[in-house]
């Protein structure tokens, strides 16, 4: 099984298994913080074949206060995956979009429509939203990235 993981408190974490079937659930997080003990009972349940985690980026206006709290978040996350021994594979969103999204505009409506495609059982309106949450179709395209990966052997 693979794990895709879209970083930050509006991400998602999503899984592909052998047989393409998918999960997604948003980040579990607690204030502001990533849920450290969820996140490594999600992890340590699945027992991935590969983590795919997206490669943070600072955005446009983004104050320093929330860069330190989106690096925290990330350095926890790959500290987690490390900690547990799962072999990790950071991508930057380029890299996964020129191969999920080929010939597509490859934004946020891209994924959601690739994901409403290729896996119609992965819920992108989860609880009571009504607008589609892009956090989760992009770690289903991250974890797709990584199955892409391994089928080629270049994992």
């Amino acid at each position: 099984m693979i794990i895709g993981i879209d970083p930050g408190l509006s991400g998602a974490i999503a899984v592909i298994r052998p047989d393409g079937d998918s999960r997604a659930s948003v980040m579990p997080v607690v204030g502001k913080e990533i849920d450290v003990k969820a996140l490594m009972a999600f992890i340590h349940l699945v027992e991935p074949t590969m983590v795919v985690i997206e490669k943070l980026g600072v955005r446009p206006g983004q104050s320093a206060q929330s860069g330190v709290t989106s690096g925290t978040n990330y350095g926890v996350l790959l500290g987690v995956i490390q900690a547990l021994g799962y072999p990790l594979r950071i991508t930057r969103p380029q890299e996964w979009k020129a191969k999920v999204l080929k010939g597509t505009k490859k934004d946020k409506d891209a994924a959601i429509n690739h994901v409403r495609r290729a896996y119609p059982g992965v819920d992108l309106t989860p609880g009571k939203k009504r607008v589609p949450h892009d956090g989760i179709a992009d770690a289903v395209c991250i974890a797709e990235f990584g199955r892409q990966l391994m089928a080629r052997g270049d994992a």
